[in-house]
């Protein structure tokens, strides 16, 4: 067996074989493991959808007269799952009547085999049916690359306005659910436009990489996120983070950002670089309901006086 051959088998999909018929059913898994496909049998439809609700399969074979659930049964159920991937039905049967097939593919079947099943033919609808799946998940990739790219801001890589605004409504909605503090954050680069008048917009871009570098690096993967709310400015969100967390992480943020790696401008002069905070907590219960346009306007007043007071620091409700 070639190398290439042996990649091909361990990328094959596994397949669910359902046949009521021991001989048939013996029948096509020798085929199957023949071309190298792993597989799991059933019985009958009931047990097969059973085994696909643990565990979905990128393909299924089944007969259609079956005991408890027939084929078309089967179909159905499957197409009325909601799964993550698509899954391609192939439908055995002995009747071959134009009626036959339009009723087998109307159930969800996506390909019609008729009995005795022929290796070869097997093999090709196989071959078929990988293409289709090839399809879907390259599709389903790009989908993906496309949804990252609408929402991330393409300098940083932090997430962009965009998303800010629909994810923060979000947010400001589930802390008032469940009753639970949310902050929120403004962190403004001190003297930036010097940045970019003094070593130019290569080194300006590089300080704002290195500055989300150290803003992702100080909070909760996962759970907490940064959007590039202006030129130079950032929104930090933490949900389920009280006014004592939020200074914590803010101060956090600002000493990484003033004594981590700033950046070099193209003599590789060090450019040093700090930051002001501004930082506003949402207390569901102790205060009228807010927006998150007025949380945002909240921290940003914070972030000005953080500036206006000397730059470099974290100003808070508590400040």
């Amino acid at each position: 067996m070639t190398i290439q051959r042996q990649k091909e088998i361990l990328t094959l999909p596994r397949i669910l074989v359902v046949e009521d018929d021991p001989l048939s059913c013996a029948m096509i898994e020798m085929y199957l493991e023949q071309e190298g496909y792993p597989c799991v049998t059933a019985p009958n439809g009931r047990e097969a959808l059973d085994l696909f609700k643990r565990e979905p399969f990128p393909i299924v074979i089944t007969d259609w007269l079956m005991p408890e659930m027939d084929g078309t049964a089967l179909c159905q159920a499957i197409r009325g799952l909601n799964t993550d991937s698509y899954t391609y039905l192939i439908l055995l049967t002995s009747q071959n009547s134009p009626d036959a097939v339009v009723e087998g593919l109307e159930s969800g079947a996506d390909e019609y085999i008729v009995k005795p099943v022929n290796p070869a033919e097997l093999k090709v609808r196989l071959k078929g049916a990988r293409r289709i799946l090839d399809l879907e998940d390259a599709l389903r990739k790009s989908l993906y690359e496309i949804r990252e790219l609408s929402i991330h801001d393409p300098l940083t890589g932090a997430f962009n306005r965009g998303y800010m605004d629909q994810q923060l409504n979000h947010e400001v909605q589930r802390a008032y659910r469940y009753r639970h503090p949310l902050s929120v954050m403004i962190c403004d680069l001190d003297h930036f436009k010097q940045v970019n008048d003094s070593h130019g917009h290569h080194a300006g871009d590089s300080v704002l990489r290195r500055s989300i570098g150290n803003i992702t690096s100080s909070i909760r993967q996962n759970i907490d996120w940064v959007a590039r709310f202006g030129g130079e400015e950032f929104v930090i969100v933490l949900p389920e983070t009280d006014t004592a967390g939020c200074c914590v992480v803010a101060e956090r943020i600002r000493e990484r950002i003033e004594l981590g790696p700033g950046a070099e401008d193209s003599g590789s002069i060090r450019i040093r670089i700090t930051a002001s905070f501004g930082t506003v907590t949402l207390v569901p219960g102790d205060e009228p309901t807010a927006t998150p346009e007025q949380l945002l306007q909240r921290a940003d007043r914070r972030m000005y006086l953080a500036k206006q007071t000397g730059r470099n620091r974290v100003v808070s409700a508590d400040s």
